[in-house]
């Protein structure tokens, strides 16, 4: 019988459920250079995107993360595909979640499956959690090291998707953005 996680899977994921092992390296600083390249590739296939960022675990120097680089694109409309899939997908990227109850939120991976692209639109409550969470993880050494050695203990049992993980990640991840948020004026 599936699970509620997994029946979310599968109305959102184009393809099938995979279940993949769950991998946490050590920071790795090539990950920026990785983030630049395709950053580049992005604006190249795009000509024009509102923003283009670094998020995620990769994006915060001596974080311990799964090796997959996280990019952030804001796009005028997310939920107007015809505006910028043909030209992710010319450029290599390929469709691989569509949520549209989730702030018409898409996702797309490389072939490799090493890089996601998130694709939103302006004023999703989604852009402002993410920059909140790699601002104060990048500068709050204490939370960056329970961030860490969670996922390590997270990542060490077994999961039925990489959905499943990201979920039982969720009440530390809240934990810290509550804390970044009472202290987000010091950031800046």
């Amino acid at each position: 019988m599936p699970d509620e996680i997994e029946e979310r899977l599968r109305k959102n994921i184009i393809g099938e459920v995979e279940q993949r092992p769950i991998v946490i390296a050590d920071y790795d600083p090539t990950w920026p250079r990785r983030f630049h390249l395709e950053e580049a590739k992005i604006y190249a296939a795009l000509g024009a995107a509102l923003s283009v960022e670094h998020v995620g675990s990769t994006s915060v120097p001596g974080l311990a993360a799964k090796p997959i680089v996280d990019i952030l694109l804001v796009v005028e409309d997310s939920g107007n595909e015809d505006s910028y899939l043909p030209a992710l997908e010319e450029a290599g990227y390929v469709l691989r979640v569509r949520e549209p109850k989730f702030d018409e939120h898409r996702m797309f991976r490389t072939p490799e499956k090493d890089v996601h692209v998130h694709v939103f639109s302006p004023g999703s409550r989604e852009v402002e959690r993410l920059f909140l969470l790699r601002d104060h993880l990048r500068h709050k050494e204490e939370d960056r090291e329970l961030y860490a050695g969670t996922k390590r203990e997270l990542a060490s049992r077994n999961w039925p998707s990489m959905q499943h993980y990201a979920d039982a990640k969720t009440r530390i991840v809240e934990d810290i953005l509550a804390r970044a948020s009472g202290s987000s004026d010091e950031l800046r």
